[in-house]
Parts: C-alpha cells; structure tokens; sequence
C-alpha cells in the first residue's frame, strides 16, 4: 500500500474529567463540538489523507463496486403481502436508488396504487430514508415518517391515498412509527427527547390538528427506559411498551375507543421482562418469569392480565431459547433457538399438532416472515444459508405444503451454490467454554495457512449474528478470503446465558472468546496472523478496540464501523443518546467497580506505545448513536501514540449518521472502500 507522509495530527488540548478521587486526561476531547469549524477542518483533512492514501485503489474500487451492484437485480419486486383487502408491494426500477411503494385491491392483478416513490421524495436530499408507513383502517390514508439527515429523528405526515393530497399535519422529532386507532382520525406516536434522542413520550394526535395541540397520554420518565407504541395484530387493543435492558412493562387500551385511558398490563418488576400478543380473550406472554433465563409462553385473560394470573402454555426448557411468537386464527408459531439452530415450531390452537419444520444444515437462518394476516392459513418465513441466496416461503398450515415465493438472485452468471463449502467449528475460550464459529469459502482453496480471513462478530445487546448469505461477500470469497462469523459470549447465540456471560462485569469475555477464535482460525491453519482480518460495527467496533489492545500481533488488518471506543466518558455523559438506557448492558461508571471494570477494557482508554495492525475505520458526521467523535479521537490518539508504520485510516461520511450512506446502491461504495483496503493489504487489485 502507498505509503504518505503527511498524515493529519490533531493538536492536544488536555481536559481533565474527574470522578471516583480520580483525573483522566483525555487531549482530544475538543472534538467532539462539530460546531467548531477546527474541528470540521481536522476530520475533513482526514478524509483527504485516507483519499490520497487509497488513491492507487480509485479503479478497483470502482470496479469492486460495479462488480457488487451487478450481482444485484436492479428491477426488482418484493413478494407481496395481504393487509385488510389490500396487497402491497415494494419494487426497484432500474438505475433508481430508492425503493417504490404500491399496493393493489383485493387482487394481484388489479390495478396499481403508488403510495410512495422515494426516488422523488428523496431528490432534493443528500440524505433520505422513509421510516414507517401505517395505513388507516379504511385503507384511506398513510401515516409515513421521513429522515433527512440521518440522526433517526423522524417527521410524521399523512397522505390521502385516494386524492394524492399530503396533509398539512406535520410531526417533529418521532421515532419513525405511529399507530392508527379504529376511528381513522386518532394516530399514537413515540416522541423523542431534544437532546439525549430517548424516546420518552406518547402523544395523540388528532386528524387536521397542529402537533402543539397534541395530547400526551404517556412520559416514562426513568431515563433508563424508552417508550414505544404499536397495534396488536388482531387490531383489538393499542399498546405502549416501555423497555429497558432488564425490565420491561406495557399498558393497553382498546383501538375502538381511543380517548379512554390506558391500564397497566403488569406493573414494571426488576429483572422482569415480558411481551405480549393478544388473541381471542387472551394475551399471550414471552417472559422470563419465575427464572426462565430462556423465556417462556404463558396466557392470561384479557381482564386478569397481572402476573398472578399467568399460566404456562410452553415451558421453560434450559437448552431452548423461544425468540419470537406469530398467533394466526388457528395456529401458533414459536421461533426457538437450540444449540445456535433456528427452528420454527408449529402447533395447533386445538391441541393435535405440534412439530418443527425441518431445517438440515448447521450454517442456516429461519425467521418468521411478514404475517400481518391473522386469518391466514399460510406461513410466511425467510430461510437463507452462508452459501445459499435467501428464499421467501409460504408454509401451508392445512397442506403441509411449502411453496418458494421467491429466491433471491445473484446475477452475473458466477454464482453456484454448491461450489462453496460451509461449516461450524468450535474454538476453546480461556476459561474453556467452546465458541462456536461459522464459515464460509471457495471449495477449491487449500487450508495450508496462506489464506486471507476476515473474522467478524458483534457480541453485545444479546443480538445475535446469524449465519446468512451475502451476495456482497462473494467479491472476497472469489478472491481467496474465508469469512468467519465468531458467534461470541454477549449475544445470544447458545441462549440467554450466553449473553448474560458476556455483559456488565463479564464484558471481557467478549472480547477473549474473539481472540481464542483468531487463535484456533490460526492454529488449524485456515490463516496465518499476516492473513488474518477483523471486522466489527458499533459495538463491534469496541470489540476490535478491545482486541487490538489485547492482541494487536495476531491481525494484519482492522475494519472498525462506527466504533464505540470511548466507553468512559461516554457513559459518564447522560445528555449523548443511548447513554441512561444502556447501563444494564455495559454498567454505570458513577459506581466504583463498573467504573473501574469499564476503564480496563475501554478501547480509547487503554491505547499506548507499542505496535497495531492496520486499520481503517469509518463514522458518519451525524450519527446519533455513536459519536462522530469516538472514533475520531481514537485515531487521533494512535497515531499520537502506535510505534508502528501501519496504515491508520479514518474515513468520515459528511452526510450520513450510523447506518450509514442512504440509497440502494451508495452504501456499496463504502464496502468497496473496505474491500480494496483488504485486498490492496493482500496484494490482490483484480
């Protein structure tokens, strides 16, 4: 790679951040005022340094990117879905970033309603994506929320479906979605506080009124908590939900009767934490009541609804994790996870049926699909697999018949299935726990050693990181890498133990159970430590701070994506966003111990004088969820203090937040950014 020497050096201003009868100091901390065009100017500087270090890789990052847009149907349409005598669609035109939304009455072959072109609506936008759209009962209107500039701070309005006309009803600053009550003139939302972006209230709102006259019908005020609303699936009640990290609690109110007040389904209980479905007179619950660290389904009435009332419909299972419910007229369907396998389970409301359908690889994801009929006897899921495109499936409950929708298509021609291998592998954690790992690579590649590896993994929030295919990624297979997915302790990957071992005052584990599998990756000769890569986003970026810290030595090269590094004195500033919400994931620093936990591990904290792997390390000027500046200043702080001549690189989106570039096909050239980074560091530019 093409060495530069003027690469940018941010001046030190030390600011002092005292707690605990302790001072850090922390010479960066000025960048995190956007305002201050010094610091626009740094990180612009930055963005030409990493340009004109990639400068020789322009061509083949073009190519990389044509190469992954052509794999990719350009003229495309979604499976359809039947809502309240309607089918909706989404669908892609040729050469237009944006998805299209139509529907049609009652048939597929009637006539197309456009809802909404984002090809148009997103023309006079850098940025743009179109949040929630709800549809009134009388199919008359839509609610839709909009972003333009990327900080998940959403403007709801209403279109009349039949005229065209956009109403002058004009939301600020919701989370994006907003529920209908049965009278089509009342809409509930989720409203977001100014400054820490927290959703913390409910409003209603009534049809041709200004927003200041809306009336709030719900604060949460526990800052560790957000709030949200939704409809049940029978459209009987309207729900607010307010949830934490370990507790969670909901209050109902009958849709046709939007002006009464909501009641408590059950009062919030530390470590308790349920959702809740209705169906007939009944609710039916996921909790981990009464220790079910894997969840539970009970029932209740619909009057009797506190916990006292609660009986067990499936048990707890120590070995089963039950992830999801659908509830169909005559059917309940429960996504469980079993030894890292999802698995979909069927049983009739009548009592005589009760089985799985049949999944045979160990490198798969099932989920329950797109179900918003309640009447259907058919089951929508998606099933895809490390090597195999993804598949939308309808099951039929009478029948026992599945029939494929549809299957994604990788174009170009290249592409078969059965010329990549897929397996899981077990590594052995430090304390000796076994890790799971999926992989995927070319059949013909010899495991000698030699071989690039891009090892990926996120390990936080219990979210697990399935085994799913990626068209994207045959750009690195078909040029010699292997992708390794490290399924580590902070999800939920083997359960909820899983994840409960890998928070809080184990967070560690996380990151050990990613070198042990870098580890083993190299000690069964799948790679080398001058071959092998890691790649994590958000939370997964505080994993690759962390180990790079740990063992810098065994990683040629590091993507970190909007990485949470500065854990400190992120979460000693309650004003950021997220922050209040996440100390049942990551502790509260005001405390001694997690104070003193959390400075051990702390990306940003524990950066010194010694050698790193290469890196590149991406951020959006207006992301909400991890500060511009964390990454900013963990790279301003390596290159102050690393010993090495490795390629450091800090690419910054100016005009998008943490998902990155809006559009279909933009946020391609930051992955073809990403991939020439790897492949230019293995010598490979074709």
């Amino acid at each position: 790679m093409k060495k530069v020497n003027q690469f940018p050096i941010a001046k030190k201003i030390p600011q002092e951040l005292s707690i605990h009868n302790e001072t850090r100091i922390d010479n960066y901390y000025w960048l995190n005022n956007k305002e201050d065009q010094d610091v626009i100017d740094y990180l612009n500087l930055e963005n030409v340094y990493a340009k004109q270090m990639m400068q020789h890789t322009e061509d083949f990052q073009k190519h990389l990117f044509e190469e992954m847009k052509g794999r990719i149907k350009e003229d495309d349409t979604s499976v359809p879905y039947k809502l309240n005598g309607y089918w909706y669609l989404t669908k892609y035109e040729a050469g237009q970033d944006y998805p299209i939304y139509i529907r049609k009455k009652e048939t597929l072959e009637a006539e197309e309603e456009l809802l909404f072109n984002c090809n148009d609506m997103a023309r006079e936008y850098a940025y743009f994506n179109l949040g929630g759209i709800s549809i009134s009962p009388d199919n008359t209107m839509a609610a839709f929320s909009t972003d333009t500039v990327s900080r998940r701070q959403y403007t709801v309005q209403i279109k009349n479906l039949v005229t065209g006309e956009i109403y002058s009803d004009k939301i600020l600053n919701t989370t994006g979605s907003a529920t209908w009550g049965n009278d089509n003139k009342t809409l509930f939302y989720a409203m977001k506080d100014d400054v820490t972006l927290r959703s913390h209230k409910i409003f209603k709102h009534k049809l041709h009124t200004q927003s200041k006259t809306d009336i709030e019908v719900y604060h949460e005020t526990d800052e560790t908590f957000n709030t949200f609303v939704y409809k049940t699936k029978s459209k009987k009640y309207i729900v607010i939900g307010s949830s934490s990290t370990l507790s969670s609690e909901y209050r109902i109110l009958k849709a046709d009767t939007p002006d009464n007040e909501f009641k408590v389904f059950q009062t919030r209980t530390k470590d308790l934490e349920y959702n809740i479905a209705h169906y007939g007179d009944s609710f039916y619950i996921i909790s981990n009541i009464e220790n079910s660290t894997n969840f539970k389904v009970v029932k209740t009435s619909e009057n009797n609804t506190e916990k006292e009332y609660w009986k067990d419909v499936i048990p707890h299972r120590k070995s089963v994790l039950i992830e999801d419910i659908e509830i169909f007229k005559a059917y309940l369907v429960i996504n469980e996870r079993e030894n890292g396998l999802n698995k979909l389970r069927i049983i009739s409301w009548n009592g005589e049926e009760d089985y799985y359908l049949p999944f045979e690889s160990e490198t798969y994801t099932a989920f329950i699909g797109n179900n918003p009929d309640f009447e259907s006897d058919l089951l929508r899921y998606g099933y895809n697999a490390l090597n195999t495109p993804g598949s939308v499936i309808d099951y039929n409950f009478k029948t026992k018949q599945s029939e494929i929708k549809k299957e994604q298509q990788v174009l170009g021609g290249k592409f078969k299935k059965e010329n990549y291998e897929t397996k899981r592998i077990w590594a052995t954690a430090s304390d000796g726990v076994k890790v799971p790992m999926s992989l995927v690579y070319k059949k013909d590649i010899k495991l000698d050693g030699t071989n690039p590896v891009l090892q990926y993994a996120y390990g936080s929030y219990g979210s697990t990181i399935d085994p799913s295919f990626s068209s994207i990624r045959l750009s690195l297979l078909d040029r010699g890498f292997i992708y390794a997915i490290s399924h580590i302790r902070g999800g939920e990957f083997l359960g909820r133990e899983w994840y409960e071992n890998g928070k809080l005052l184990t967070k560690k584990n996380t990151f050990t159970d990613f070198i042990a599998c870098s580890k083993y990756l190299i000690q069964q000769k799948y790679t080398s430590n001058e071959h092998l890569y890691a790649y994590g986003g958000s939370a997964g970026g505080l994993l690759m701070g962390a180990i790079i810290n740990l063992n810098p030595e065994l990683y040629n090269g590091i993507l970190a994506a909007v990485p949470f590094v500065d854990v400190v004195t992120t979460m000693l500033d309650d004003t950021i966003p997220l922050t209040t919400g996440e100390y049942d994931e990551w502790g509260n620093p005001n405390e001694l111990e997690y104070y003193n936990y959390m400075k051990s591990y702390s990306p940003y904290d524990n950066v010194e004088a010694k050698n790193y792997p290469n890196m590149l390390v991406t951020t959006g000027l207006h992301d909400s969820q991890v500060q511009y500046w964390e990454p900013a200043k963990w790279v301003a702080k390596l290159r102050a203090l690393k010993t090495d001549s490795n390629i450091l690189l800090l690419h910054i989106d100016m005009d998008s937040g943490h998902g990155g570039a809006s559009g279909r096909f933009e946020s391609l050239k930051e992955v073809a950014l990403e991939y020439a980074f790897l492949l230019d560091l293995e010598g490979i530019c074709s």
